[in-house]
């Protein structure tokens, strides 16, 4: 439809119709390639862009070192995720994966390789596909979405081995915790779900929103005080729990990752920090808009959404820095840290604009990417 309608513009108009398209631009997805060097960015047009990170970051580098090197029609609809291989991009849309060649893309050659649909219940059934993630010690591709399924894909066959079932709405994220090896899935029915890989089956549900973090006392009451008394004095002195739940958002969970025995999840209800083995809470952090995306990395928790800021969390709740960005809301945070390429270690932000924020470190955004 998009490609229709550009033909259809007279050249005169052109330059309007493509700064109108910027301006409603959404950027649902990122990607960095294997080598660490190229950043695939998926928009709601369908359109892939690839960027040169390492032209980008050069002392050398010009405005058009922050404009895409290579920009392709990858889908008829949004592209609402991404992932790469060791040799592949494979991104998501409205009820099909794709994938291309890395070393085809940057030789500019953008055909599609394959695509696969996964087994819908019925054949008009076309829901969008919101997360992939890969699972490389089995080599599987796991997508989950609008079907409130998580399918598994045998990337070396292309076969969909099974679905699991137990979500009553859409699948928005998912994350793996590999030690297990189990994947994690949160969705609009205000669950988290763990699956067990090798029984491909649910092992354990925590519905988010019906928890609370108990306080701690935060003074002792003193030792000469009568047993009723040091009661009066505990519940005085000691902080109000606080709730996971937050009935005007809703109930969804829009993000979730973890790292081994903990996970950190929100979206509709607030942004908490989980101990997995004893399915408790321990850490609410205080952030009233819902977060779209986070990550843990090294010491400290980033997670963004709606507004401008990246934020940095440390793990006892408290907010360490807000980075501003330049989109009005980020749907997307990348980590690159491939060792291949360690000059180009940034972190990266997109949501609800044409660009691309670049941050060198985690103090302040250097430059932005832009479609």
């Amino acid at each position: 439809m998009e490609r229709a309608a550009q033909q259809a513009v007279p050249l005169g108009q052109m330059e309007v119709f493509q700064a109108l398209q910027r301006l409603h631009m959404t950027i649902f997805s990122q990607s960095v390639s294997p080598c660490g060097k190229f950043l695939a960015a998926g928009n709601n047009y369908g359109q892939i862009a690839i960027f040169s990170l390492s032209a980008a970051l050069s002392s050398e580098a010009k405005e058009e070192s922050k404009k895409p090197m290579v920009t392709f029609q990858a889908h008829d609809g949004p592209v609402y995720s991404m992932v790469s291989t060791d040799r592949h991009l494979l991104s998501a849309g409205d009820g099909e994966v794709k994938a291309w060649l890395w070393a085809e893309i940057l030789k500019k050659g953008c055909k599609e390789l394959w695509r696969r649909q996964p087994p819908y219940r019925t054949s008009l059934e076309v829901p969008e596909i919101n997360a992939l993630l890969l699972v490389p010690k089995e080599n599987l591709l796991i997508l989950a979405g609008g079907d409130c399924q998580l399918h598994a894909m045998d990337l070396e066959t292309g076969t969909f081995m099974w679905a699991l079932r137990g979500h009553t709405d859409y699948i928005h994220c998912l994350a793996l915790r590999e030690r297990s090896p189990e994947v994690l899935s949160g969705g609009e029915d205000g669950a988290v779900r763990l699956w067990d890989l090798r029984t491909a089956k649910e092992v354990q549900t925590i519905e988010v929103y019906k928890h609370e973090v108990r306080a701690h006392p935060t003074l002792c009451p003193p030792f000469f005080l009568p047993g009723h008394l040091r009661c009066l004095h505990l519940l005085l002195c000691s902080p109000p729990s606080q709730e996971c739940s937050r009935p005007h958002n809703g109930r969804w969970i829009g993000c979730l990752a973890t790292d081994s025995d903990w996970m950190v999840c929100g979206g509709g209800p607030a942004l908490t920090l989980w101990h997995l083995r004893s399915s408790t809470p321990t850490t609410v952090f205080p952030m009233r808009a819902p977060q779209k995306h986070v990550t843990f990395y090294q010491d400290l928790i980033l997670s963004a959404g709606q507004g401008r800021c990246v934020n940095q969390w440390q793990l006892s709740g408290e907010l360490k820095a807000q980075v501003p960005g330049s989109s009005p809301g980020l749907l997307s945070l990348s980590l690159n840290q491939q060792p291949a390429a360690p000059e180009c270690k940034v972190l990266t932000a997109a949501g609800n604009s044409c660009r691309v924020d670049v941050f060198t470190n985690l103090g302040y955004r250097a430059f932005s990417l832009s479609f």
